[in-house]
């Protein structure tokens, strides 16, 4: 299967090349404050410099305003927006039409009422990222480490490219590819040996695991 991984939440140099070095085709930035894998629009312009021609530099941003965006469109080569919060199809529409660049958007999923959503974001959206739903009262609205049942989504075909994402690890991505039917993956927490570090071994092993991930 030709599968595209993406790992997010690097913020350090060496991280970021056995990513790359392993076969990452996208690079997620996190611009989320509260969240261990933050980076500044100063840090991730000097981390986007080590990201080579052909695999996607990818700014993750949740519920963030027109001027906040700006600065880290202007200040960074950031090649897609990820939309991580509670933003509306017409907020993602409204982003795209502003910033001239592919907009990725995230929908957390708990149980079947939430598949919904797909839809509704499908036609605004040029990427959907179906994640586990944060719960109640999290800090994070991703990178929780939290899977949901992958056969909500098992062998369904939306109006545009989707990624996997929620609790995904090495061990268990092969399944979820299986599973799902998923062309692209993504992976934060499941990667790391404590939050914010990734694990350049788990990287490797996540990303050659999925790549090798058969029907």
């Amino acid at each position: 299967m030709n599968i595209s991984v993406k790992i997010c939440g690097l913020k350090d140099p060496a991280q970021l090349a056995a990513a790359v070095e392993a076969g990452a085709r996208y690079i997620g930035f996190n611009f989320f404050p509260k969240s261990p894998r933050s980076v500044t629009v100063a840090q991730a312009a000097e981390l986007m410099l080590d990201v080579p021609m052909g695999v996607a530099k990818v700014a993750l941003v949740v519920n963030m305003d027109d001027a906040g965006i700006e600065e880290i469109v202007n200040g960074t080569t950031t090649d897609m927006i990820q939309l991580h919060g509670s933003e509306s199809p017409e907020r993602v529409a409204e982003v795209k039409a502003r910033f001239g660049l592919p907009v990725i958007k995230a929908i957390g999923i708990a149980g079947p009422d939430d598949v919904v959503q797909i839809e509704q974001y499908a036609g605004a959206a040029d990427q959907l990222l179906i994640d586990a739903k944060a719960p109640k009262g999290a800090d994070l609205p991703g990178g929780n480490g939290i899977a949901f049942d992958w056969r909500l989504v098992q062998r369904k075909y939306w109006p545009c490219p989707w990624m996997l994402a929620g609790g995904l690890t090495p061990d268990n991505v092969a399944e979820a590819i299986r599973l799902t039917g998923a062309k692209q993956v993504d992976v934060s927490s499941g990667v790391e040996s404590a939050p914010g570090v990734k694990d350049p071994a788990l990287v490797r092993a996540f990303i050659s695991n999925a790549l090798s991930a058969t029907e």
